[in-house]
């Protein structure tokens, strides 16, 4: 069985041990490869060929954003972020990676974890990112579309339909799918906006902070009880470890049972929506790995909701769209730079009928 093979991309003596040790541990891994600084790591993913790469976000020379730009440009390779996250200006540095083409990203150990247990994630992440076929220059993919000049202030929006709400779920690939979507919406658009993102609990709070820096629209974690009527052209973010759903027009925040493994889940959001908005739900699912929100997006799709999938060619991981796909639930399938644009075209022509 051929083994998948490693880069190793840290700094730091003592943590880069310890990530080859436990990765040799493995016998489905091999570590072929070790670097100290960015500039060294761009030039051994060329020559190597890795299955993955492991990578802090602070190294001597290219940080960790530039050195993800520069792998996806020069020998596109799954990459893993290990990131410290205790330092803020480093924790916006990882989301800049995620929307460079970095798939997932892993806490260091803090040295509080049950023992065995940040190997085991280590161990079971790596081998995920390895199977997954990353997409060529995904950042400059976006700077290309043009998806800035399709934004529109309030004041050229035409007077359409303003009683939606709009749903959105996506994981793996995730920040840089969404904030090309909300950049394509800018300032004035009309309707709420409700995201079920899959993140880890310490970054889930950063994430909102970088995204307000990235986007010309209030974004916030969802509180339980708001009015939705209240929150027109915002973006509620569900918080950490929380089901966000909706009743009879009010944000609701459960702690309820993992969904497909996830809390939050977007099959919790999108079958909320289904049922409380029905045909007033515009759902929207992106990039990820597995089928959450298939299910959920195919409800809002017979409850006589718009729906809308990212099409493969633009996706990080085209597994949640994919299955929604299949299930028929998808009435429109769209690459990730129209997205925005269509959501603006429905909210600037009236309704019809149900």
């Amino acid at each position: 069985m051929k083994r998948i093979r490693v880069l190793v991309v840290e700094d730091s003596l003592t943590m880069r041990q310890r990530l080859i040790e436990t990765l040799s541990a493995d016998p489905a891994l091999e570590v072929v490869g070790e670097s100290t600084n960015g500039e060294q790591a761009t030039s051994m993913c060329q020559e190597l060929r890795p299955d993955v790469i492991t990578l802090d976000m602070v190294l001597p020379g290219l940080d960790g954003v530039q050195v993800t730009e520069t792998i996806m440009a020069r020998c596109p390779t799954p990459i893993l972020i290990i990131s410290g996250s205790f330092n803020r200006g480093e924790v916006f540095k990882t989301y800049d990676a995620l929307a460079a083409g970095a798939l997932e990203v892993l806490e260091k150990p803090r040295g509080t974890e049950p023992e065995g247990e940040w190997e085991r994630s280590l161990l079971n992440l790596v081998k995920l990112v390895s199977r997954i076929k990353v997409i060529t220059h995904l950042r400059g993919r976006q700077r290309g579309t043009g998806w800035h000049a399709t934004a529109l202030e309030s004041s050229a929006l035409p007077r359409g339909d303003h009683g939606r709400v709009v749903v959105i779920g996506t994981s793996t690939g995730g920040p840089g799918a969404l904030t090309a979507v909300l950049k394509g919406l800018g300032k004035g658009f009309p309707w709420p906006i409700l995201v079920v993102i899959h993140i880890g609990a310490p970054f889930s709070e950063a994430f909102v902070s970088w995204l307000k820096d990235q986007v010309q629209m209030p974004i916030n974690h969802a509180q339980d009880g708001m009015l939705l009527a209240e929150h027109t052209g915002s973006v509620l973010m569900a918080p950490p470890e929380h089901h966000l759903s909706v009743v009879l027009g009010r944000v609701r925040l459960t702690e309820s049972e993992p969904v497909h493994s996830c809390r939050p889940s977007v099959d919790v959001l999108f079958h909320a929506a289904a049922q409380d908005l029905g045909n007033r739900g515009v759902g929207c699912l992106l990039t990820g790995m597995g089928k959450d929100g298939a299910l959920g997006l195919l409800a809002m799709r017979k409850a006589g909701g718009l729906t809308i999938a990212q099409d493969e060619s633009t996706s990080v991981v085209f597994g949640m769209p994919r299955e929604a796909i299949l299930l028929g639930g998808a009435e429109r399938v769209l690459p990730l730079d129209q997205i925005g644009p269509h959501l603006l075209q429905l909210a600037s022509r009236p309704r019809s009928p149900a």
